[in-house]
């Protein structure tokens, strides 16, 4: 693929690069913080191959690439220039528009998505190692574990400066000061003083011994404080001396205050929120791994998946071990045998395809292209998943399985689910896997859809049929669900209904334009084998008189099939309060046998409808058929 081609007609998508304020990437999506989401043509990018879907949530506007993302962004940020568009002025600006919520969980992802992967790293490490010393591959005192677990843990000991770095980013102030003030929380000295809980002070002011190593909420309040306080000293120092005095003064003020109060309060607040979580799961550990294994993929749909990041960080650094994670490795896991469960059964060559390799994703951790792509797409397979998460869930949660290191939620993360409960994850991530496929298998496929989708693909034309192609990117619903009761009555002939995303209307055959009407809302066209063919662009459009509406053919003019014929306003046709909605009729019905299944989804101008002529000696016919694509 080529993903300079594929990041250029993204930038294009999303309106430019004068267009965005903020761009960056996860483990799966391009995010965007877009200066005006309207003028992102979402269906445009939807249709490009390499993209899953665009998500809108959390105030980003999200493209979906799957395990190539950091393929298309590194082209895609130098095209765009991202590092003049990501200012000072349009972040507060954006910022100020959106709700608390949508600020904390845009600050949450930005702050923790630059190291996700090397933080999985390490957390899977450290999970092996604990396995080696269990089956005795490896002893604590060798010298190979102590230097992998140096590697390993020695992340989630420095997380504090990590967090400083990729927070003081995000707010746009001196990252450099910021991981100071970080390594000011774990300086060697300082932690073995509080280590062994002597109480130090700062000009007669105690100071409460706190280890903040490998703790979340701290750092990320302090950089918090010193973004408004580095604005100020900015403005009292003159830009002469402003590099090294207001660095110097952010140290001073920061590190005692830090240490004294924001310190305190983060690590109160990482308590409140463990003893809260500890609370909620020693109660009813069952239920709260049923909800939790329904509804994970649901906080990952609408991006508020983040916000449980640092509660479970916070809850390693604290507890020593997490009772979440195994519960969404699980949720996880139901995802992928749902996948599965679509590839064994869909007869849909692409659907086949983009199941199968989104399972081996899924079982990795990463489940957007397998949620956007397959199960919720297919919608029954994404119930099915929740149904087989909630069980699976309840049973990893009602064995109270832990993780002790953070890791992302997968198969590869079960090394660090090992101690208590952890029988009880291995029969949770089984259950949920076998079911989701197995539900998936037998109630998971509609037939009105996927069966379509699956088996009823037109390759290749058959002797003496016609066919007519779909004229306009859309959605295809059936004709009898036109509000209209002269086209859904069929009593001008048989045929198909589009609502439209797009603004060409095309020839759905290669023939003669045999009416043109000069509102421009219709248009009249005979085959080149006599299938007489209206395209009806709109519902009462013709009251319009013509506006919106621009014909690009002339009457008795030839016409290829997929050659442009109109083109409309559809957004100005809707303003209007006119339905947009494109019918396409054969009006000598009659002359044909024609059978239609609409209700399916188009990107391109595929076969939709098949015309079989009678033949009065036999009659047998081939019924019409539809590509879905």
């Amino acid at each position: 693929m080529d993903y300079k081609l594929l990041a250029n007609e993204i930038l294009s998508g999303v309106g430019g690069k004068e267009n965005i304020n903020t761009a960056w990437h996860c483990a799966t999506r391009l995010r965007f913080k877009l200066k005006d989401e309207s003028k992102a043509d979402t269906q445009k990018i939807e249709n490009l191959d390499g993209v899953v879907t665009v998500v809108k949530s959390a105030g980003q506007y999200q493209v979906v690439i799957g395990n190539a993302v950091a393929k298309v962004f590194e082209p895609l940020a130098q095209l765009a220039d991202l590092e003049n568009t990501d200012n000072q002025d349009t972040e507060t600006t954006t910022n100020k528009k959106e709700n608390i919520m949508n600020r904390f969980i845009g600050f949450i992802s930005s702050v923790f998505t630059p190291f996700l992967g090397a933080m999985a790293g390490a957390g899977i490490l450290k999970g092996l190692l604990a396995l080696f010393v269990a089956i005795g591959w490896l002893t604590d005192k060798s010298g190979a574990y102590q230097i992998w677990y140096a590697a390993g843990d020695g992340f989630f000991y420095f997380l504090p400066v990590l967090l400083a770095f990729t927070a003081a980013k995000r707010l746009k102030v001196n990252q450099f000061v910021a991981v100071a003030l970080a390594t000011t929380l774990v300086y060697p000295t300082l932690v073995a003083i509080s280590g062994s809980a002597q109480t130090i002070n700062f000009f007669g002011i105690p100071v409460i011994p706190t280890t903040y190593t490998s703790s979340v909420i701290p750092i990320l309040l302090a950089v918090w404080v010193l973004s408004y306080l580095e604005p100020v000293l900015n403005k009292v120092f003159p830009e002469a001396v402003r590099n090294i005095f207001t660095p110097l003064f952010s140290l001073m003020i920061m590190a005692p205050l830090t240490m004294i109060v924001v310190g305190p309060l983060g690590a109160s607040v990482g308590t409140l929120l463990s003893s809260g979580v500890s609370a909620i799961y020693n109660t009813a550990p069952a239920v709260a791994g049923a909800i939790l294994g329904a509804f994970w993929q649901v906080f990952v749909i609408f991006g508020v998946h983040w916000t449980f990041v640092p509660v479970m960080m916070n809850n390693i650094s604290k507890l020593g071990y997490d009772p979440l994670l195994p519960i969404l490795s699980v949720a996880v896991l139901s995802q992928a045998g749902a996948a599965l469960g679509v590839f064994l059964k869909s007869k849909d060559k692409k659907m086949k395809s983009l199941a199968g390799s989104s399972v081996a994703t899924a079982v990795l951790g990463i489940t957007e292209p397998t949620i956007y792509g397959v199960t919720l797409k297919l919608k029954r397979p994404f119930i099915c998943a929740a149904i087989a998460g909630a069980i699976g869930g309840a049973i990893a949660g009602g064995g109270q399985a832990h993780a002790s290191s953070f890791t992302l939620p997968s198969l590869l993360a079960l090394p660090t689910y090992l101690g208590s409960g952890f029988t009880s994850v291995i029969i949770g991530l089984a259950v949920a896997f076998i079911l989701g496929t197995v539900l998936t298998y037998f109630f998971g496929i509609q037939r009105s859809k996927e069966t379509l989708a699956s088996s009823v693909v037109v390759n290749e034309k058959k002797p003496g049929n016609e066919y007519l192609a779909v004229p306009i990117e859309g959605t295809i619903i059936p004709l009898k669900n036109v509000k209209d009761e002269v086209f859904s009555s069929e009593v001008m002939g048989q045929g198909v209904a589009i609502v439209p995303t797009s603004n060409i209307v095309k020839s759905p055959v290669e023939g003669t334009i045999s009416a043109v009407y000069p509102t421009g809302h219709a248009i009249g066209i005979i085959s080149k084998d006599g299938a007489e063919v209206l395209i009806h662009i709109g519902i009462d459009t013709v009251e319009l008189d013509g506006r919106y509406f621009t014909t690009l053919v002339q009457q008795n003019q030839k016409v290829t099939q997929g050659e442009a014929i109109v083109e409309f306003d559809r957004e100005a046709v809707k303003t209007a309060g006119f339905d947009t909605t494109v019918m396409m009729i054969v009006t000598n019905t009659p002359d044909y046998n024609i059978s239609v299944t609409p209700d399916t989804t188009t990107k391109d101008t595929q076969w939709v409808i098949s015309l079989a002529e009678k033949n009065t000696k036999n009659e047998t016919m081939d019924q019409g058929e539809i590509k879905h694509v």
